[in-house]
């Protein structure tokens, strides 16, 4: 019999003999499988129409048709672990290993750890509970799922300060005492594609347009994306949000083109509150940032840019090979970006971060993964390669800060050089990287939030 490993710890994932299950792409399936998991006991079948596909549709037939994937994905002929009939649906934990349940149970036995069994247990119990699984229209599994994360909070307080004082290692981790007071919420975009968006920090606002894969939750367990959002929270209140199409805004959306995504920033401000910000564009999130400012001089006290360009490959007079062979890349992230062989998402892992470790690589790979499914991705690297925003460039009047990864390998540093040529008074500064996305453990994320800081710190803006 194969023993299913089910993590819910950080995001939901099953593994069957040690590889991963694929599983179901709709999100209320999901989500109702970790209901019957943690509840543990038959629900009726109306009670999960209720909470999950309660509406004018057919609940019933959106739940047999969740209740038929999950089946299909989880159950073997020595074990049936969905279990339906007419009127009741419960979940058996028949050879399963569910992290969350496991460490429940150590803190009930009160388990003495050290060593790497302590670095374990205190790695999993930093992961956010179901991350990624929220459902905002659908009030009472969102109660619960609260919950639920209230009780993993308990959870760690319980078992993390009397481990740490057997271990004798330190217990707080920035990126989850900020992850405990981000609050999340969601904004209606012009075509009702719902964007999420959070604040976290106190102090005047910066705000940091979407860029190439976010994700509110995930990112405060990323190498490249936490170290720099704690060190900006610690100065600002610190708005940002997830790209339609990934993160935890909504994937399925008829519309990912550039001013869509303009026009989600501008719905994320007006849901903020604020009237006058610093505005942060990483990537091809400065095109972004440049055509809101462009629109919007009123609300933009300062503008920052890295790793920015502004004009798309298919814009630029590249060569014949190189066209072709950026075609060909979209094609294969079509293809082969959901694959448990990380080697398509390595690709751009590589590119984004050439100076990280092995072990750096493979978790962006996997926070990849998690972050956008196969379609978006590509359709992303459709929309990036068409940008042109090399007409607004005149139109910005703020103070402007530019800078650039100088061996950056994704977007050449001239690039950058272009854009603070073109923006008046424009300040343009390189760091001594070659990295695309900087890690926060190298000296040139130091310098970076130390410029930002310079920079916003001078109410006159650059020299």
């Amino acid at each position: 019999m194969n023993e299913l490993e089910i993590g819910l710890l950080g995001g939901l994932s099953v593994r069957r003999a040690g590889k991963p299950v694929k599983l179901p792409a709709s999100r209320k399936a999901r989500a109702m499988l970790v209901f019957l998991l943690l509840t543990g006991k038959p629900q009726h079948r109306e009670r999960l129409c209720d909470l999950f596909w309660e509406g004018p549709d057919d609940p019933r037939g959106a739940l047999r048709s969740a209740i038929w994937k999950l089946r299909r994905l989880l159950n073997d002929p020595e074990a049936e672990r969905i279990v339906a009939d007419r009127e009741w649906v419960r979940f058996e934990p028949v050879a399963v290993n569910i992290d969350y349940t496991s460490l429940t149970e150590r803190a009930q036995r009160d388990e003495a750890l050290a060593g790497e069994e302590f670095a374990d247990v205190r790695a999993a119990l930093d992961q956010p509970l179901l991350a990624g699984l929220d459902l905002p229209d659908h009030p009472e599994y969102q109660a619960w799922l609260a919950a639920m994360r209230d009780e993993a909070e308990t959870l760690r307080a319980r078992l993390l300060p009397d481990l740490g004082a057997r271990a004798g290692m330190p217990l707080d981790r920035p990126g989850q005492l900020h992850l405990a007071r981000q609050k999340i919420g969601f904004a209606g975009a012009r075509d009702g594609t719902r964007i999420a968006w959070a604040r976290i920090g106190t102090g005047p606002p910066l705000l940091k347009a979407a860029n190439w894969l976010n994700h509110l939750e995930l990112d405060w367990d990323s190498e490249v994306w936490s170290p720099l959002f704690q060190e900006l929270a610690r100065d600002h209140c610190l708005i940002r949000y997830d790209e339609r199409g990934n993160g935890m805004s909504d994937w399925e959306v008829d519309n990912l083109g550039f001013d869509a995504f303009v026009t989600d920033l501008e719905g994320v401000v007006k849901q903020s509150g604020v009237e006058r910000f610093p505005l942060l564009g990483i990537s091809q999130g400065a095109a972004v940032a440049i055509e809101y400012a462009a629109r919007n001089p009123d609300r933009v006290s300062h503008l920052i840019l890295w790793g920015g360009y502004a004009s798309g490959w298919r814009v630029d007079d590249d060569s014949v090979e190189a066209r072709a062979e950026r075609e060909a890349l979209i094609t294969l992230v079509a293809n082969g970006w959901g694959r448990d062989d990380s080697s398509y998402r390595n690709l751009f892992s590589r590119a984004l971060i050439p100076g990280a470790t092995e072990a750096e690589r493979t978790a962006f790979d996997e926070f990849q993964r998690k972050t956008v499914s196969p379609a978006n991705a590509a359709r992303f690297l459709e929309t990036f390669a068409d940008i042109d925003v090399r007409h607004r460039l005149s139109a910005i009047t703020c103070p402007t800060l530019v800078m650039h990864a100088r061996g950056d390998q994704r977007v050449p540093v001239a690039k950058g050089a272009e854009l603070a040529s073109r923006i008046s008074g424009a300040e343009f500064v390189t760091l001594p990287t070659d990295n695309h996305l900087l890690l926060g453990r190298e000296h040139s994320s130091e310098l970076f939030v130390a410029h930002v800081r310079q920079f916003l710190s001078d109410e006159a803006g650059p020299a």
